[in-house]
């Protein structure tokens, strides 16, 4: 039996995530829960599978949370401790990270620290701190991608030699904005933006597939998981069947498919070293009319090659790229700027910014602060 706490249970990792725990009952019990806001989902996910530990992050209705868990036997915390209190309880054995953004870093980090097994579905994590979280992880613990990229690449690099990689192939189904003309990316409404082809997401994830900022923050989150020294390519596969491949040395390309369903690298990521009869749908290659593959549009899509730039910069420029990022999508949703401003907010916040060594997690909380401001006096300049 492995014990789990979720962070981020009412979003959309969280709740893929209960679903595979609830079909596998005598595999895992539910330790620890911590949500955002989502009040009413989150009552039910606690009375449902009854966790020793549970946080929501919007102090304003701890009270109100208490009140309707009244007779439960569970300890009731609030806030971003509160949510480092799931990520490091005792009893835990694997934490699983579903919190969008850089909100997720400190309990990501403290699990880490705590010596816990952390199952990562926040690219955040190790995009704004991933030197941190490797050294605070070592020998010590695991860290297991539950991204279904870098999920793939994990399974493919299963038993072989790191030695042995010549590159490392990131697809990406280049959103809903692929056929797209550079003329019509002028005109893109939040509706638009919001509507992937293939995978269900929430809305900032979903954004940031549409300006493949999604893959930008990938490239960096590989880069940090499978050794810097290694190559990544990028790669448009517009069916989302592939989900990333290596090619060895000796030119084999070994290529990890499934159907887009992120309970499938998220089984992967509970179970592992081992797998589980997820009972989902088999991919039908019979029903698969083409599998087709291009290459990135980096002028169209000038978000992805900023995250590059960033990776190269390094230090703290990587946090920025991050936070500029978050404020700037939202901005978007919130209908204050166009979608093409969303890669010029973020292009002018690194411009603007002095790299520094990150040396402690100080040191980044401090960039993503300056970015957020800087990101926001930007967004008032050109609205």
């Amino acid at each position: 039996m492995k014990r789990i706490s979720l962070l981020g249970s009412t979003g959309s990792i969280g709740v893929n995530t209960l679903d595979v725990i609830e079909r596998s009952p005598e595999r895992f019990e539910v330790c620890g829960l911590s949500a955002g806001s989502n009040l009413d989902l989150f009552v039910r996910q606690v009375k449902k599978f009854q966790p020793k530990v549970v946080s929501i992050f919007d102090q304003s209705k701890i009270r109100t949370l208490r009140e309707r868990l009244n007779g439960l036997d569970v300890a009731i915390h609030s806030g971003e401790e509160g949510t480092v209190k799931v990520a490091t309880w005792p009893d835990t054995d694997l934490v699983v990270s579903g919190i969008v953004g850089s909100a997720g870093l400190v309990p990501a980090l403290a699990a880490v620290q705590a010596g816990k097994s952390l199952a990562l579905a926040n690219k955040e994590t190790l995009v704004i701190a991933g030197e941190l979280m490797l050294k605070a992880a070592a020998d010590k613990t695991a860290i297991i991608p539950i991204d279904s990229e870098h999920s793939a690449i994990f399974q493919a690099l299963n038993g072989e030699k790191r030695e042995q990689i010549k590159r490392i192939i990131l697809t990406a189904s280049g959103g809903p904005f692929r056929t797209f003309t550079r003329e019509q990316m002028e005109h893109v409404t939040v509706a638009q933006a919001l509507k992937h082809p293939n995978w269900s997401m929430g809305s900032k994830i979903t954004i940031d597939s549409a300006t493949m900022m999604n893959k930008g923050l990938e490239y960096i989150e590989a880069k940090w998981l499978f050794g810097q020294e290694v190559p990544v390519d990028i790669i448009v596969h517009a069916q989302s069947i592939i989900h990333s491949m290596i090619e060895f040395v000796d030119t084999s390309i070994m290529a990890q498919m499934g159907i887009p369903d992120m309970r499938v690298p998220i089984a992967y990521a509970l179970s592992y070293p081992d797998r589980l009869n997820t009972e989902l749908p088999s991919l039908d290659l019979s029903q698969m009319a083409q599998l087709t593959f291009e290459p990135p549009d980096y002028l169209k899509f000038p978000c992805l090659q900023l995250a590059i730039d960033a990776m190269e910069a390094g230090q703290t420029m990587p946090a920025v790229l991050n936070a500029a990022n978050e404020i700037a999508v939202q901005a978007f949703l919130d209908e204050l700027i166009p979608f093409k401003d969303i890669s010029e907010i973020i292009r002018m916040a690194m411009n603007n910014h002095k790299c520094c060594p990150v040396t402690c997690l100080t040191d980044v909380l401090e960039a993503d602060r300056w970015a957020r401001e800087e990101a926001r006096k930007l967004i008032t300049v050109v609205h």
